[in-house]
């Protein structure tokens, strides 16, 4: 029989029902134990407690820079250094990208298990982290390192190997971990967005500098197969450096703290099946998941910026002014997105009609394109980044509160292994999307050696860069057209009577 209930709440106030007609009375909101109105009580209960002091956000969002001086260095420049510098087949070389994506299926969901079976002093996920990249920047190198005096057999060999322990092993502990401190160093939703406004900021921020400097960083430290080399060594010893420092910025709250405000059950241990069961019947993970994957898709269709700066516009370095106009205004709508989520009162009205903006966006570049207008192009391109910086801020809170679905739906905490959606998609996405880029520049007979490429291969060029962005932008709003997460999970709590900040319940005989 329960005999006693006590009630802990945010501000530090202990109190205590004694029997179920009070608790039946609290959980209706017509009793506080602690002499509050309700008027009083819904105020308490509003308040967030804060985690994070602005340097904390700062450091987590640094972070980035290590992931995308691997990301933005493979996605933009690794097809283009591996046919124009090494020598090698466009079409070989998808395939093997294709079938280094088997790996990464399996690994993205097991690296999330062990992430949330993983207890140490450093936390859940920190240890991951800083020990993921590692592996990253030595791998890194490799695949940038590959010997010109080797034959062709060799260099795929040698590329597939690096480029799989790159991204099936280390990038994946790295990133699903980084991803997953969202929701293990602090509860507070408006952090969450603030943190993933930081992290993308740097994100973007470094995808601008690689992407507008790499081709004359590589000509200036000499060019040619030494130049890529030298340049993935300066890139990978940036990123360890950067991914220690933001690791060690930030504090995992401890288990106890993480669960104060759910009911306090005993933790229930889950097999690998049992948790791949949980995500598959979460659909908003899965709406996530593909989401991210078209996203990631999408930037490797960008990446052909590289080819068709050389080949259409005539002019290489044309790749580093696009991104510019990519990545300037993804940035200024980063700034502004925590200000807009708090005033809109969440993130769903924002992300879907911020896309829709985007989608026109990328249909009118597709059209400049076509008209051969390379200004309206910029313009238009800016457009298009200006309306997907919303979802690239709050995309982790929005991760944040699947998790949050799982819990109130199946009762386990999942953290780690929800965010494999953002290592799924980095590597599915951008993995497969250059592995078809690869293919059909292949298929269209684009030749790495020649000065002047075939009218099918600019037609080629042309499709994947001005119309398939399009394409996946418009499958990318519907999808968040339906990804209103914020609302299931206050639908849940309003049938068992919990309010947004209310903290739980632990019976005691």
């Amino acid at each position: 029989m329960l005999k006693k209930i006590i009630i802990y709440s945010d501000d530090g106030i202990i109190s205590f029902l004694q029997d179920e007609k009070q608790f039946v009375s609290f959980i209706m909101g017509k009793f506080c134990p602690c002499g509050h109105t309700n008027n009083e009580r819904s105020s308490i209960m509003s308040k967030e407690k804060t985690y994070l002091k602005w340097y904390n956000k700062v450091g987590y969002g640094s972070g980035d820079v290590a992931g995308n001086v691997v990301y933005a260095l493979l996605t933009s420049f690794v097809m283009i250094y591996l046919t124009d510098t090494i020598g090698l087949n466009a079409g070989v070389i998808g395939v093997l990208i294709a079938v280094s994506k088997i790996f990464d299926g399996i690994t993205d969901i097991i690296f999330g298990t062990l992430i949330d079976k993983t207890h140490t002093k450093m936390g859940k996920a920190k240890p991951w982290m800083l020990y993921g990249f590692i592996g990253c920047a030595i791998t890194l190198i490799g695949v940038f390192a590959i010997p010109m005096n080797m034959d062709n057999f060799a260099q795929y060999a040698w590329f597939f190997i690096c480029y799989t322990l790159l991204n099936s092993v280390f990038y994946t502990a790295n990133n699903i971990a980084y991803s997953a401190l969202t929701a293990l160093v602090t509860k507070n939703s408006k952090e969450r967005v603030q943190m993933g406004s930081y992290r993308f900021i740097f994100a973007f921020g470094t995808s601008l500098l690689i992407q507008a400097v790499t081709f004359q960083f590589v000509e200036a430290v000499g060019g040619g197969a030494n130049g890529w080399r030298t340049v993935a060594i300066i890139y990978a010893v940036i990123g360890l450096i950067v991914n220690t420092i933001s690791a060690l910025s930030v504090k995992e709250l401890s288990d106890e703290e993480l669960a104060d405000s759910e009911t306090k059950t005993e933790e229930t241990k889950y097999s690998f099946g049992e948790a791949f069961k949980i995500l598959v019947h979460n659909k908003y993970y899965m709406m996530i998941t593909v989401t991210y994957i078209l996203q990631q898709f999408y930037g490797a269709m960008i990446g052909v910026g590289t080819y068709y700066a050389k080949y259409v516009l005539a002019n290489e370095n044309m790749f580093g002014t696009f991104a510019w106009f990519i990545n300037i205004p993804l940035i200024i709508a980063l700034i502004f997105t925590p200000t807009i989520v708090q005033k809109w009162n969440g993130m769903y009205k924002l992300n879907k009609y911020s896309y829709m903006v985007a989608t026109v966006g990328r249909l009118l570049v597709a059209v400049a394109g076509y008209m051969g207008n390379i200004p309206l192009m910029l313009a238009f391109t800016a457009l298009a980044a200006l309306g997907q910086g919303p979802w690239q801020g709050d995309m982790n809170a929005v991760i944040a509160s699947c998790s949050e679905y799982s819990w109130l739906t199946k009762h386990k905490h999942v953290d780690g292994i929800m965010y494999s959606c953002t290592s799924l998609g980095v590597k599915i996405g951008g993995g497969l999307g250059t592995a078809i880029v690869g293919l059909l520049l292949d298929l269209s007979g684009f030749k790495g050696t020649l000065t002047v490429q075939p009218d099918s291969a600019i037609n080629m060029l042309h499709i994947m860069y001005l119309i398939v962005p399009f394409a996946l932008d418009l499958i990318i709003t519907f999808i968040l057209s339906k990804m209103n997460v914020e609302k299931a999970n206050a639908e849940i709590k309003e049938k068992l009577g919990i309010s947004e900040n209310e903290v739980v319940m632990e019976s005691q005989n």
